[in-house]
């Protein structure tokens, strides 16, 4: 009988580990290859993980809202489909876990107990920057998670005086977050400017009252108010708002709606809005930057983020070289990026490089709303129902009349440190002058 070992995969090379938020199939439970066994969820997305062979689950050995690193065994298929699947082991109550083996160096205490951890063999490693020598429960303190690491940079922290709650005391990142929220005064910090980044984002408790439900925030929820919260700290917010005429959009949407469909696309007003941000960022570079310290970088490339509202949050794939791309090519990965989004099959690059960001929440109804800026860009495009409203037009003799016309709003905020409202008015006027002259051969 053969067992195959399912392992925390991979998604991406600066991901660590990743957290086992739910299982799709329970044991006993017999698989298809390739069918959706788990769900996890990493600093960069959220997937669903395929079984990598056909069979029976057998064991589950990590259970879920773990966190665990890269290639860990978390579960077992039997691949004979008519063995019985043996129980899970309970996990363990009253006997906690051996304690790791002590470090060379004493560390200070923690505001607050880590949770026990799983011991790693002590085996004495290079650290391999020519610094002596550590043992493998060291190296895992010390080569936390990228993201772990950065912050770590950003706040000038020792990540090795942070008792970790991770497999042998790695330090997560709440962790280090918790670290830098409870002890202020006493984390070493480098001398801090105006410009520099907010510590860790606060979230104030309330009681609940009788009757109440109280449910807590998904991964992926977290993320986002945190996001959120920093950017508004981060980036001085203005906005403009522009209304534009889609009449003739509309006009030649409808008559290239049912080839686009035939070539497997589904040409919407938001393909055109992003096809207009496309062509017009490179000659607005100030639009397409970035915010480092007290420096601007202005990027090369023109990944536009599209924002896609899920069940259970919301996440921004990115189409990248947009400016390279025709509008079907646009329209497609619009509709590819989405139905991924929604099925839990993005990977962590089709999230990450964007520069510019698109918001949608005129589809369903608002007629304007102003976003907030996805760090570290400096400009985010709101969309307003697109819907006929009546509208002043002047005939080309002078006279004027009020006509039925396809108007929609949009918006963009913006970062007032490095984006001037004069910018940021001259993108949009020639993203509307686009839009409201969309050439039928582009189409």
């Amino acid at each position: 009988m053969a067992r195959v070992d399912v392992l925390m995969p991979q998604m991406g090379e600066s991901i660590a580990e990743g957290t086992l938020s739910k299982w799709l199939k329970k044991v006993g439970d017999t698989v298809k290859r390739d069918e959706p066994l788990f769900e996890i969820s990493t600093d960069k997305v959220d997937a669903e993980i395929p079984a990598p062979a056909a069979g029976v689950l057998a064991e589950i050995k990590v259970q879920e809202g773990q966190t665990v690193p890269v290639q860990t065994l978390v579960a077992v298929l039997e691949t004979d489909a008519g063995a019985t699947a043996s129980k899970p082991p309970e996990p363990p109550k009253s006997q906690a876990p051996p304690p790791p083996p002590p470090p060379p160096a004493p560390k200070p205490e923690s505001p607050k107990a880590a949770a026990p951890s799983a011991p790693v063999p002590a085996m004495k490693r290079s650290d391999g920057d020519g610094g002596g020598v550590q043992t493998a429960e060291e190296r895992l303190r010390t080569k936390s998670t990228p993201l772990v690491r950065k912050i770590a940079a950003e706040h000038s922290v020792d990540i090795s005086r942070i008792p970790g709650s991770g497999l042998a005391g790695r330090v997560t990142k709440q962790d280090i977050l918790g670290y830098i929220e409870r002890a202020p005064a006493t984390a070493p910090s480098a001398p801090r400017s105006p410009l520099s980044a907010p510590g860790a984002v606060e979230h104030p408790t309330i009681e609940a009252w009788p009757g109440d439900r109280v449910e807590p925030w998904s991964k992926i929820r977290k993320i986002t108010a945190d996001h959120m919260v920093m950017s508004k700290r981060v980036s001085a917010h203005v906005a403009s708002f522009f209304e534009v005429d889609f009449t003739r959009v509309a006009q030649l949407r409808s008559k290239a709606k049912q080839s686009y469909a035939e070539r497997g696309a589904n040409l919407t007003f938001l393909a055109f809005i992003a096809k207009a941000c496309a062509e017009n960022l490179r000659t607005h570079p100030v639009v397409n930057a970035a915010v480092s310290g007290d420096s601007t970088i202005y990027r090369s490339e023109i990944n536009v983020g599209i924002a896609v509202a899920l069940d259970w949050g919301l996440i921004v794939p990115v189409i990248k070289h947009a400016d390279e791309l025709s509008l079907i090519g646009i329209a497609r990965a619009i509709n590819d990026l989405g139905e991924r989004a929604r099925t839990k099959k993005l990977l962590p690059n089709d999230i990450q490089r964007g520069t510019f960001t698109i918001t949608n929440p005129g589809g369903f109804g608002p007629f304007a709303g102003i976003p907030i800026i996805n760090q570290p860009q400096v400009a985010i495009l709101g969309v307003g129902a697109i819907e006929k409203r009546p509208k002043v037009v002047t005939a080309a003799d002078g006279t004027e009349s009020i006509a039925i016309r396809t108007m929609g709003m949009l918006t963009m905020s913006y970062d007032h440190r490095v984006v001037d409202g004069a910018d940021a008015d001259k993108f949009l006027a020639d993203v509307k002058k686009l839009l409201q002259e969309f050439p039928e051969g582009a189409v």
